[in-house]
């Protein structure tokens, strides 16, 4: 059995950071699966989806602070658009993930959240999520 779930963001800023936990939570339970995978997919070449802390709104900072080193943007880089910063770290973060679906719910560790990382915003975004299992 599969179930597809689709929805929008809508995005303030470049490296902004946005909890989609409840979202991916409510399209497990509309889905009926008890037993399962959950792979939620961002299908856009500047935003991307990771698993990370949700108590300390600082880690969202730092892990920013940290992309923004490793990808500046520079005046060395080609593309038109002007926005290769936030395709090189969409690259590094990633375009999905998977997530274990238990007993009808998303296993997921205590500090953890699914978040919507937007690197080229203001945007709206499209996020897709597909369970699958029994």
């Amino acid at each position: 059995m599969t179930k597809l779930s689709e929805f929008n963001v809508k995005t303030r800023s470049q490296n902004e950071w946005l909890n989609i936990t409840a979202e991916a939570e409510k399209a497990v339970a509309a889905s009926g699966i008890r037993e399962g995978i959950c792979v939620v997919f961002i299908p856009h070449t500047t935003a991307a989806v990771t698993i990370n802390e949700n108590a300390d709104p600082d880690v969202t900072h730092d892990v920013n602070l940290a992309l923004n080193f490793i990808s500046p943007d520079r005046r060395e880089f080609r593309h038109g658009e002007g926005n290769s910063a936030a395709h090189t770290k969409t690259s590094l973060v990633g375009p999905s993930i998977t997530l274990i679906v238990s007993n009808g719910g998303l296993l997921l560790g205590r500090w953890q959240s699914i978040w919507f990382n937007e690197y080229d915003g203001p945007r709206t975004r499209k996020v897709q999520i597909r369970v699958l299992g029994e």
